[in-house]
């Protein structure tokens, strides 16, 4: 049975973040990514799977070793679903800012 996660959910979890954010620099084992968390590698390797499930991560066996990288095609398609609505608080945020400008000159 092929398991689907959102991946909004996946990525909504700050230890999920934080190995995605390891991952992005280098290719890491389990081990690896494990020893940068208090939490136990069991913990760790139930979020790895998670981000696998949901295609974050991708993992590439080399020997004896299964190395686990970024799936950088997933993470732009993340990337630009959310880009409009960035755009949209930036432009909210902008608007504010000029806002309050012209209040901090009328008082």
């Amino acid at each position: 049975m092929d398991i689907r996660r959102d991946v909004f959910q996946a990525i909504a979890d700050p230890t999920r973040r934080a190995i995605l954010s390891l991952v992005a620099i280098q290719a890491m084992t389990p081990g690896a990514i494990a020893e940068n968390f208090d939490s136990s590698r069991q913990t760790i390797s139930k979020h790895i799977k998670i981000l696998t499930e949901c295609e974050l991560l991708e993992q590439v066996q080399n020997g004896r070793e299964i190395y686990y990288h970024i799936n950088a095609k997933k993470m732009k398609d993340v990337a630009d679903f959310i880009e409009p609505f960035r755009q949209m608080w930036d432009d909210r945020f902008n608007k504010l800012e000029t806002i309050m400008k012209n209040y901090k000159d009328i008082i």
